[in-house]
């Protein structure tokens, strides 16, 4: 049975806003997001950096902080107690950054297949302004790569095929990648899939 998720409500101080900045690894020109959240789970932020990002959510992912491992129970199943994961649904931003400054870094893997490997990079600790509704975009670069394309050597790939219309596979791999623009981002789009946030599978499976 799926349990139920922890919020940050009681525990939280909701005056308190994470910075972070979130770049996808392995990629040049680098593609990267900043993001502001309040106290949060550590699965909550996941979904933060899967709509900031721009990802679909249709793989598994995985938090390593300070050498510990968080993940999500329901989904990573007989794995999880043999990999000796944290529960990410059960752990806040606050605790496992209680005591970390600026510039602490740690690692979110999206799709253990393609590996995504985003460094997370905490910039600062603000003080909330109540007008504003987080979590907030403030900026990035870049759009995120297609799902499934094969990880860093495959979208170098598809990038260096999209661009050589005499590719032999160029029409095929055009015909698959749509409209796609590699250099499109906007952090107000971005914002608004962060306020609308990931589909709540976990009700729809188990109710």
């Amino acid at each position: 049975m799926a349990k139920k998720r922890r919020t940050a409500h009681a525990k939280a101080e909701p005056t308190v806003v994470f910075q972070f900045k979130i770049t996808l690894l392995e990629i040049e020109p680098a593609i990267w997001r900043r993001i502001q959240v309040v106290d949060c789970t550590l699965d909550q932020l996941h979904e933060h950096i899967q709509t900031a990002m721009g990802w679909t959510n249709s793989h598994l992912h995985e938090f390593e902080i300070s050498g510990t491992r968080y993940g999500d129970p329901d989904l990573l199943e007989d794995d999880f107690g043999e990999a000796d994961f944290e529960d990410s649904l059960e752990v806040l931003l606050s605790e496992v950054l209680d005591r970390r400054r600026r510039g602490f870094r740690f690692r979110y893997v999206y799709d253990f297949g393609d590996s995504w490997e985003h460094e997370i990079l905490l910039e600062d600790r603000l003080a909330g302004d109540p007008k504003v509704k987080y979590p907030v975009c403030v900026a990035g670069e870049r759009a995120c790569p297609p799902e499934d394309c094969g990880g860093t050597w495959g979208y170098e790939n598809l990038l260096a095929i999209l661009a050589d219309p005499k590719h032999e596979e160029h029409e095929e791999y055009s015909e698959w990648a749509g409209d796609f623009d590699p250099e499109a981002f906007s952090p107000a789009a971005a914002m608004r899939e962060m306020h609308a946030g990931l589909p709540d599978w976990r009700s729809a499976e188990f109710e």
